[in-house]
C-alpha cells in the first residue's frame, strides 16, 4: 500500500515538471505608444495595422514594421500619414529601443470640396414661331412687306 502511494506521488511530481517552460524568461513583445492629434479634433484615426481611436488620443501598437495612420472626419478630406518604426540598439544585453517617427502624429484636415452637381437639363426648347396673319399689324415700316 505504501508503494502505491509513493508511486502515485512520484508520478504527480514528475507530471508537474512536464508543464514547466522557459516562457517566463522570454521578453514581452515590445510596443510603441503613439499620440494622434488632428485639427479639428474628433477625427477617426485608424492605423493600417488595426488599432484606432477618435482624436486626440493615444494608441499602443506592437513594434513591428512601418505603417500608416488615416484620419477621417465628415465634411473634411481624409489624410494619411506614414509612420516609421526605428529600432535603436539597447544597452548591454538589453532589448533594443523602439521609436515611432513622427510621434505625435499631427494632421490639419482640409474642408472637402463639394462634388459638382450636373446641370439639370430638360427637353430642348423650341423657339416660338409667329403665326402667319395673326396678331396686330406691325407699325409702319420703311421696308416693304415680303408677303
Amino acid at each position: 500500500m505504501y508503494r502505491v502511494i509513493l508511486i502515485a506521488l512520484a508520478g504527480l511530481s514528475l507530471g508537474g515538471c512536464a508543464s514547466f517552460s522557459f516562457d517566463f524568461f522570454r521578453p514581452a513583445p515590445q510596443t510603441v505608444t503613439l499620440q494622434l492629434e488632428s485639427t479639428p479634433p474628433g477625427a477617426d484615426a485608424t492605423t493600417s495595422i488595426g488599432p484606432g481611436c477618435k482624436t486626440p488620443c493615444t494608441v499602443t501598437i506592437p513594434a513591428g514594421e512601418n505603417f500608416s495612420v488615416t484620419f477621417a472626419l465628415n465634411k473634411f478630406s481624409p489624410e494619411t500619414v506614414p509612420v516609421q518604426i526605428i529600432k535603436q540598439p539597447g544597452e548591454f544585453a538589453g532589448p533594443p529601443i523602439v521609436i515611432a517617427e513622427p510621434n505625435p502624429v499631427v494632421v490639419q484636415l482640409q474642408l472637402a470640396k463639394p462634388p459638382k452637381r450636373p446641370a439639370k437639363r430638360g427637353p430642348p426648347r423650341r423657339p416660338a414661331q409667329a403665326a402667319v396673319g395673326a396678331g396686330p399689324a406691325p407699325a409702319a415700316s420703311p421696308f416693304p412687306n415680303p408677303r
